[in-house]
């Protein structure tokens, strides 16, 4: 569907980046970029699209009530597609109040600003209208060695992110159920791929393994999460917004379970055959560390009502997606390293020492 609106908060960041470059390289829609951007919000990785005609960018905090109802009145969306969030588990431990001020109070506030650009609308494009929140599956707590998660699966959140998100995700399933907002919920699993802030795992270790610094594991890296190419969560997410049923959630995973462990050892063997240490393996530098506080043992998504009703498959599994990852941090220093540089070297985060 060419020619609408759409409205895409924390557009600066990593999925939201992807989804951005993706509607304006394979759809007509004209997108509206609302970020605030935080130390994770990089408009680099939009470099792509940032001349389009079709792209514009409004550097804005989703908990400005005044600002988002301007926008709103202003760019006049047919849909809005919230990623906005505060988002690393490991952050969440040092700084949990940030999470709720985020997660839960910018959601708020963008729900009850929607709602009153929703209904000046007219009948039909009222009807049109849809508001897409975009979370995480680790707001179902986490699994024991077998079983998945569904859409019906109980909360249980474990962390201070996931608590937010679960939050987030209440609130708004409330505001469709009580003001008719035509809302729409995704839970997605796991995601890597090109532009990640290099705080997360898979990017964290190849830029380690490139600078010959330790690949630091947790715990023993038994932990298992499903991984989901972020180009195929776009594509999901986009699909979602024209076919999706108001009022439903929809799970999104790439049915790609892997240990902590096997994750740093498939990168490792990848950069032993495209970028070689010249004196031994990648593998050497790996580490194990004490584990982070609360730390989910296993993640795995259901994804079988987003394929049966809605058809869609992952084009990448874990093997080709990885690979894809590995080689474009490989091309692409002048993206990381101003962070590393910068922003975020690669220092542990999560121990839990911090005040709130």
């Amino acid at each position: 569907m060419s020619g609408k609106r759409i409205m895409i908060t924390g557009g600066a960041g990593f999925i939201g980046s992807a989804l951005i470059r993706y509607l304006i390289r394979a759809t007509g829609c004209e997108v509206c970029n609302l970020d605030k951007l935080t130390y994770a919000g990089n408009l680099d990785s939009l470099k792509e699209v940032a001349s389009s005609p079709r792209y514009r960018f409004s550097q804005l905090d989703i908990c400005d009530p005044v600002g988002v109802a301007r926008l709103l009145a202003e760019f006049r969306p047919d849909a809005i597609m919230h990623l906005a969030a505060e988002t690393h588990v490991d952050r969440s431990i040092d700084s949990p109040l940030a999470f709720i001020q985020t997660n839960v109070m910018g959601t708020a506030n963008l729900l009850h600003c929607a709602t009153g650009y929703w209904r000046t609308l007219p009948e039909a494009e009222r009807q049109a209208f849809r508001f897409q929140h975009i979370s995480t599956d680790e707001v179902y707590g986490s699994l024991g060695s077998d079983g998945y998660f569904t859409e019906t699966t109980p909360y249980d959140p474990q962390s201070p992110y996931s608590a937010a998100k679960a939050g987030s995700d209440h609130l708004v399933r409330a505001w469709g159920h009580t003001f008719g907002l035509p809302v729409l919920v995704s839970n997605c699993s796991n995601n890597y791929g090109p532009c990640q802030f290099p705080e997360k795992l898979i990017p964290l270790v190849i830029l380690n393994a490139l600078d010959g610094k330790a690949l630091p594991i947790y715990g023993r890296g038994e932990n298992v999460r499903d991984w989901l190419y972020v180009e195929d969560h776009a594509k999901a997410l986009w699909l979602i917004n024209r076919q999706g049923v108001p009022g439903e959630t929809y799970n999104i995973g790439g049915h790609n379970e892997r240990t902590n462990l096997e994750v740093v050892r498939t990168i490792c063997r990848i950069l032993d055959e495209v970028r070689s240490r010249g004196a031994g393996s990648y593998a050497d530098l790996i580490t194990f560390v004490p584990d982070r506080p609360g730390h989910d043992l296993r993640y795995a998504i259901d994804a079988d009502k987003l394929r049966r009703e809605l058809g869609w498959q992952p084009e990448e599994n874990f093997d080709t997606g990885i690979r894809r990852t590995v080689q474009w941090y490989l091309d692409n220093r002048w993206w990381w390293e101003p962070i590393r540089s910068g922003k975020y070297a690669g220092q542990r985060l999560g121990k839990g020492e911090r005040r709130a």
